[in-house]
């Protein structure tokens, strides 16, 4: 069996910043949550994302979760949030037992649809905030979102959790929003083995949500908690290995921008493909290089030949609207993103692949072409 190739696998940094910072966590004894290390990367992640305040937790969900109950979220709320997503941008939704709206996508960002946005507003006036997600590492057009939210005075969380990275007409993704949120999952550009951050530029409702994250533990001499908490915090260790991972996250963009174009080059010109979309605001991180096939050729060919092969792949998210859990949910929009899941698939993107691995990516794909 050849080696395995991932879709996209943790990557420390070849210097080994990571783990000098997790020793040194050993070495003064602070293993627990809390820390230099976690002081350090929230202050790092905000310095270099140009947000004036973050909060280092569990989850990338977790951030979700918190962004929503600081923008005032509550039981029967309606949240608008865009179908070609991954749950957790929606999950926590439920957990403030309010109502997701499910937005549809558009062929130009894959991201969610304005114009949809603007209908979904139309039929439902009352809303209480709008989740917008940057698939695969491309920015959602912003400045059309920015605006209609804006004028309808609606709270927006940006789920930059596949975006770090990314910037939009010069600036990064999840600084536009009341609150942005990303994640340092093992598959993300960037990782701490699990964890997230939540920035804003209004540091006061930042440090609440610390509060929250802490299990809102009241400043007294005894244990004494006037609000509902959650165990919410990241761990000093995991914070260390953020700091290394945030020294090389240029270098991570550049070889997920590498292996986009790469692969754009050599299978580009196969019948009926077409990958994702750029545009000229959009300067994307590539977490996923991702296509659609639209000839004879199908995704579950693609993925069935590289499995075969011992290479991961996987389909485009499956869109909200038709999970089991949440089709019971409005949807709004013409149905793009389920033709973008039928026709979609996420090629290994791992910044550990070589030449010549990617090189047996794509012979294997062109096989399938060549048959």
């Amino acid at each position: 069996m050849k080696d395995r190739l991932f879709l996209s696998s943790p990557h420390m940094s070849d210097e080994g910043y990571e783990m000098e910072y997790i020793k040194e966590a050993f070495d003064t004894n602070w293993i627990a949550p809390l820390g230099e290390n976690v002081n350090e990367f929230e202050k790092e992640l905000a310095t270099k994302v140009g947000s004036e305040a973050a909060a280092a937790l569990s989850s990338g969900t977790a951030a979700i979760h918190l962004a929503l109950k600081a923008a005032g979220v509550e039981e029967g709320d309606i949240v608008f949030c865009p179908t070609l997503t991954f749950s957790a941008t929606v999950n926590p939704v439920i957990y403030q037992k309010a109502i997701p709206v499910f937005i549809d996508s558009d062929y130009e960002t894959w991201n969610m649809c304005p114009k949809a946005l603007e209908e979904a507003f139309e039929k439902y006036p009352e809303v209480k905030a709008v989740i917008v997600v940057h698939l695969y590492g491309l920015s959602a057009d912003m400045d059309k979102i920015m605006g209609i939210c804006s004028k309808h005075k609606v709270a927006v969380i940006e789920d930059a959790a596949e975006s770090l990275g990314t910037y939009y007409k010069g600036r990064h993704t999840g600084t536009f929003g009341d609150y942005g949120i990303f994640s340092f999952n093992g598959n993300k550009i960037i990782t701490t083995s699990g964890g997230g951050m939540l920035v804003s530029n209004n540091e006061e409702r930042i440090a609440k949500t610390r509060f929250w994250a802490t299990q809102s533990r009241d400043q007294a001499r005894h244990y004494q908690h006037s609000e509902l908490g959650f165990n919410y915090r990241m761990s000093n260790v995991v914070a260390g290995i953020g700091r290394g991972q945030l020294k090389v996250l240029d270098q991570r963009v550049e070889k997920k921008n590498y292996i986009f174009e790469f692969y754009k080059k050599e299978l580009g010109e196969l019948d009926g493909v077409e990958f994702m979309p750029s545009n000229e605001w959009d300067q994307p991180n590539y977490w996923l290089s991702a296509m659609t096939m639209n000839g004879n050729v199908r995704p579950i060919d693609v993925m069935e030949a590289l499995e075969k092969e011992n290479i991961e792949s996987r389909p485009v998210w499956k869109p909200m609207h038709l999970q089991p859990f949440f089709e019971k949910y409005d949807f709004v929009g013409t149905h793009v993103s389920e033709k973008l899941f039928e026709n979609g698939i996420c090629l290994p993107s791992d910044t550990k692949l070589t030449d010549d691995d990617l090189e047996r990516v794509v012979e294997i794909i062109k096989g399938l072409w060549e048959r």
